[in-house]
């Protein structure tokens, strides 16, 4: 007689901790010992989310300080920041903005219908349409949007340990500044290993779109010694050039440099910006759009 597998607790108004099945394999919310009141998404076994239920303001990875400084020290033209995140996990970061700017109006993407709906459930995030989680593949999703409708879109979809290519090519990038209104942002968390080689092609395909560039990652992942994240960012105004904002990178727990667009085009100068045909042809580049991770 086969074994009845048993149910994860059902989280009710609140989160639970326990392994949940969703869509694309199984998530497992944990509670975090370090905080009060801290939880852990992990998405087949991969810690994807962290989420500080009393404190919004508290973003327990790197990179996402990185983004949100980025963000907060940028002159917007439209006092309402209008964003847009592709890829969902806890929706940590866009439950930063909407505490940092309370007037914002934030999509969030997610691949995953059954993680969105208990992400919904367990956190406290604000109701549409100060904040609306639209369940969708994250290109197809972008290539529906008004141009200009955007002050900030930012990509954080994982398959496995990688972005899908198809999120990473011009095609997709030039979707993403068609999108953006003047002086948006676009900013990418890259996964990369110590060669560098995705954060290298990813500079130049957004270097290829937009005039101004701008990377944000620890020293030791800049020289190679380590795997880890990279963030990216595009504008077609200048962008990361604030004093404070290097200030407040060095001060962090693990301390980011900023590149300017000079150094990030010398950076990605031998790598080519990759393009919808080169998906084609090459097998290494095709990756199944399942967002598994924000982290």
């Amino acid at each position: 007689m086969a074994r009845k597998k048993k149910q994860a607790p059902v989280a009710e108004g609140g989160p639970v901790a326990g392994k949940y099945e969703i869509y694309t394999g199984t998530c497992e919310l944990v509670r975090d010992t370090l905080t009060a009141n801290g939880w852990t998404i992990e998405v087949n076994g991969v810690p994807s989310s962290h989420i500080d239920m009393d404190d919004p303001s508290q973003l327990d990875f790197e990179y996402m300080r990185a983004m949100a400084g980025l963000v907060r020290h940028h002159s917007f033209s439209d006092t309402r920041l209008r964003a847009l995140h592709l890829g969902g996990g806890a929706c940590t970061l866009a439950r930063y903005f909407a505490a940092e700017y309370p007037d914002a109006r934030q999509v969030v993407v997610e691949l995953d219908g059954k993680l969105a709906e208990l992400v919904r459930e367990w956190f406290d995030l604000p109701r549409a349409p100060l904040l609306r989680i639209r369940v969708g593949e994250a290109r197809a999703v972008t290539e529906t949007l008004t141009a200009d409708s955007r002050d900030l879109i930012v990509r954080d979809v994982f398959a496995g340990a990688v972005t899908p290519a198809s999120l990473a090519t011009v095609e997709f990038t030039e979707h993403v500044r068609r999108v953006l209104a003047p002086g948006g942002i676009y900013v990418v968390n890259c996964g990369d290993t110590r060669d560098l080689t995705l954060a290298k092609r990813e500079a130049a395909t957004i270097g290829s779109i937009f005039p101004n560039t701008v990377i944000i990652a620890d020293p030791a992942m800049l020289k190679g010694r380590r795997y880890g994240n990279v963030v990216i960012a595009g504008c077609d105004v200048p962008l990361g050039e604030e004093p404070a904002l290097a200030r407040e990178l060095l001060g962090g727990g693990v301390p980011a440099q900023v590149w300017l667009d000079e150094r990030v085009r010398a950076f990605a100068r031998d790598s080519k910006p990759l393009r919808d045909s080169d998906l084609q042809n090459d097998s290494e580049l095709q990756n199944d759009p399942e967002p598994q991770r924000d982290t």
